[in-house]
């Protein structure tokens, strides 16, 4: 009977310790399960978990529990990135400039009371230099042709009042050269160059106008045209086509011309 008794108590105590040897597997299994779902998180990175063999034991369940603790930690702890420093090529609405859309009536205005003052307003300053080395070739021209009109009119008065004491017309000849008999001949020279020069210096005037007019429309058709629409649809397009001819009652093949804008 006192044989039985230690018989049972010794299967008694095996399976309590098969009991609990099975509990502490589940346990750790558990563990190990709940700690991976916690690093695959949406907004965790991903990282690699070597698996470790589990012993039944508690150090070991320490160990891994500190393991999973200090991945949960470096997960959770990453670095935000701060937007400031982040380069975009898109601006913030409020910084960004006004188109500027110049007045047309202001460019006349201004291109007339200053020559330039339209173009200076339109912001093409480019064409400035254009303006002025107009302004300044006619200008020269202008006072080269006058001088010389001066000069030949004098001489040409001179010649024609047979005054002696007149005679600035002989600067126009080699020294020592005589007129005698020729008189004629010079009159009618120094009254061609009086007036080749004088047209030569009524262009001048006039071209130099030309430009100052010049430089008005061309402010004004600049600011009429600042907002005019550039774009890749605008376009010849040529493509084959079929013309309907009801005087032959027939189609025929054709070319089509068309312009997109």
């Amino acid at each position: 009977m006192t044989v039985k008794i230690s018989t049972y108590r010794l299967l008694f105590t095996l399976l309590l310790c098969i009991v609990q040897a099975k509990g502490a597997e589940l346990y750790a299994q558990h563990t190990s399960s709940k700690a991976d779902s916690v690093i695959n998180m949406p907004q965790a990175r991903k990282h690699r978990i070597t698996s470790t063999p589990i012993h039944q034991n508690s150090a070991t369940l320490d160990s891994l529990g500190r393991k999973n603790d200090k991945s949960m930690n470096e997960v959770t702890s990453s670095k935000e990135v701060n937007p400031s420093l982040l380069k975009t090529d898109s601006i913030p609405a409020s910084e960004q400039k006004p188109l500027f859309v110049p007045n047309s009536t202001r460019a006349v205005w201004l291109a007339t009371v200053i020559p330039g003052g339209g173009q200076i307003y339109n912001r093409k300053y480019w064409k400035l230099p254009i303006i002025y080395g107009g302004f300044m070739t006619c200008a020269y021209a202008l006072a080269w042709n006058n001088q010389y009109y001066k000069d030949y009119s004098q001489a040409y008065l001179d010649i024609m009042d047979n005054n002696p004491k007149t005679d600035s017309y002989l600067d126009f000849l080699a020294p020592n050269y005589d007129i005698t008999g020729k008189e004629d001949w010079l009159k009618k020279v120094l009254k061609q160059k009086k007036d080749s020069y004088r047209r030569y210096r009524d262009l001048s005037i006039f071209a130099f106008i030309g430009i100052y007019l010049v430089s008005i429309i061309d402010a004004y058709v600049d600011a009429e045209l600042s907002n005019f629409d550039i774009s890749p649809d605008i376009g010849l397009q040529i493509e084959p086509t079929v013309i309907n001819n009801h005087n032959l009652s027939r189609n025929t093949l054709g070319v089509q011309c068309s312009i997109k804008f």
